[in-house]
């Protein structure tokens, strides 16, 4: 019975993830549910709030959550989380999909090291822009106020009009660059796709590692004295 009970704390009740494995060995789980959904914080309604975040956050979460027991149990395996260059990089007017996705990377990298000794291995995808419909077909948008129209909050309607350009990242290509990581040993942890997302998170995590570095004395001058 104590064994049993332990399997039950292990095992979380989610999903019918029995079924999936039934037929046998899963090698890769795909974790790629998410949208975006555009407007100033105060502009969202709570339903708006809670849909996104179930589905870009909690949903990966319980996916993952369900998978692992089985990945544990055949030896191994490799999960793919589909995150953005957003988990690293925040703009105005996107504010709740930042959220889920650094959300989700919190998660992931944590994780990753929980199961790293089952031979689970563990990759956040962060792609910029690419020419799929996430943009001008899934992304959703706020019941937009005419007092946020001149501030960067609503900037993000330029990006949304097909008008003015297209993402320069390539679907087919993203696709493969994934396909390709999971025969990398060690699993990468982060993948970007998109040379444009790059160049903006190497320049947020620069100017971020500056602004750390210029407080470490304030960080000091609240431990305790040495030899306290």
């Amino acid at each position: 019975m104590a064994h049993h009970g332990r399997q039950q704390r292990l095992r979380p009740r989610l999903d019918h993830s029995d079924e999936a494995f039934a037929a046998g060995r899963v090698d890769v789980i795909v974790s790629n549910a998410g949208y975006g959904l555009f407007g100033a914080a105060e502009e969202l309604t709570d339903a708006q709030v809670d849909h996104i975040i179930a589905t870009n956050l909690t949903g990966s979460i319980t996916l993952i959550r369900a998978a692992l027991p089985h990945l544990r149990a055949q030896g191994g395996g490799r999960v793919v989380q589909l995150s953005s260059y957003g988990g690293q990089v925040a703009f105005p007017g996107n504010f709740l999909y930042h959220a889920t996705k650094w959300g989700i990377e919190g998660f992931v990298e944590s994780v990753a090291q929980e199961v790293a000794p089952f031979g689970i291995g563990m990759t956040i995808v962060e792609p910029g822009g690419a020419r799929t419909e996430f943009r001008c077909g899934s992304a959703r948008v706020a019941d937009l106020t005419e007092v946020y129209d001149a501030t960067p909050a609503h900037a993000f309607k330029a990006m949304l009009d097909p008008a003015n350009g297209l993402a320069p990242g390539d679907p087919q290509r993203m696709a493969a660059r994934i396909i390709e990581s999971v025969d990398v040993e060690p699993a990468p942890l982060r993948m970007v796709l998109g040379s444009q997302a790059l160049d903006a998170t190497l320049d947020v995590l620069r100017r971020r590692t500056a602004d750390f570095e210029s407080q470490r004395d304030l960080a000091k001058s609240t431990d305790y004295p040495a030899g306290e």
